[in-house]
């Protein structure tokens, strides 16, 4: 397992910017994460210092150019989960590897794919889940559904395989994105891969039968949510993060419920604007950076 001072969660505007602050300040930094949706081909015109505007993709690209000159490690991996660990820091699950870390800061930007049923809403916290690590266990020996089309989604069927042996997935009509070694993993644990939408739930109180849109009824006492790519609100419910809907909660010095914990940009929910990111970045590097100076003369005292 790799180690690290903080790893910082998002690879956008506020991943680079607080990537900026702790690298130069001589703290071990490893951001996680791929190309976000700004950085694409179109103008940004609006953002200060650039009167004859930018590309999305160019803005990107020198802010990752910047994060590296100062030292940082900037991995292209999807993260798909996090975790507390017995040594008071976190520990990362990506795609390729995992990482242990003193503190985290979320830069995830916002997206919840939600899965189109149309009377979800009735059963969440009665057979409806986000988070395998909170309510797997409450799923012992229990039939249980994951819906999504990615790794994320295997990668939580197979943490369901801790508490169960009837796990499936289903990808809501999406095009399956499971890579080849996730694929063989799945199938080493007999996890069924369905195609078929979930279009409704039937059941008294709790969740007892999930109607597909081929018309088939099938008899499930859990869903679990991981369409698309694991979102801040999916790491949120995993550490126990307060949020507001699909927004982290955090105070102005972009410090979460959790010590050790920080969030900037979007995923927090105030002005979704690049220059309110890049600023909240620099804001919650300034808060990690005394936080894990402060971790590290409790230790020395200690």
């Amino acid at each position: 397992m790799d180690t690290t001072d903080i790893a910082i969660i998002g690879q956008g505007p506020a991943g680079l910017s607080a990537a900026i602050y702790t690298a130069r300040a001589g703290i071990k930094t490893t951001v996680l994460g791929c190309d976000p949706k700004v950085a694409g081909n179109y103008d940004i015109d609006n953002y200060f210092g650039f009167p004859d505007s930018i590309t999305g993709k160019e803005l990107i690209e020198l802010g990752c150019s910047h994060a590296a000159k100062f030292g940082a490690d900037l991995r292209c991996e999807k993260v798909l989960g996090i975790y507390h660990n017995d040594q008071g820091g976190f520990d990362i699950k990506t795609d390729k590897k995992k990482v242990s870390s003193k503190a985290i800061i979320l830069a995830t930007g916002v997206s919840r794919v939600r899965p189109g049923i149309k009377n979800i809403s009735e059963y969440e916290g009665r057979g409806i889940s986000y988070c395998v690590s909170c309510d797997g266990f409450f799923f012992k020996g229990k039939k249980v559904f994951v819906l999504g089309e990615g790794i994320f989604a295997a990668n939580q069927a197979l943490e369901l395989k801790n508490y169960t042996s009837d796990v499936k997935i289903c990808t809501q009509g999406k095009k399956e994105k499971i890579t080849e070694s996730y694929a063989e993993l799945l199938k080493n644990e007999h996890i069924e891969i369905l195609s078929q939408k979930v279009v409704e739930l039937k059941g008294d109180n709790f969740l007892q039968q999930a109607v597909l849109s081929d018309g088939n009824v099938m008899d499930v006492d859990g869903i679990f949510i991981a369409m698309g790519e694991a979102s801040s609100t999916d790491f949120a419910y995993a550490l126990g993060i307060t949020t507001r809907g699909v927004f982290i909660e955090a105070d102005y010095d972009q410090k979460t419920n959790i010590p050790g914990v920080f969030a900037a940009g979007d995923c927090v929910g105030r002005f979704l604007q690049i220059s309110v990111a890049v600023g909240e970045g620099a804001i919650a590097a300034h808060s990690a950076i005394a936080y894990l100076k402060e971790k590290k003369a409790a230790e020395n005292q200690g």
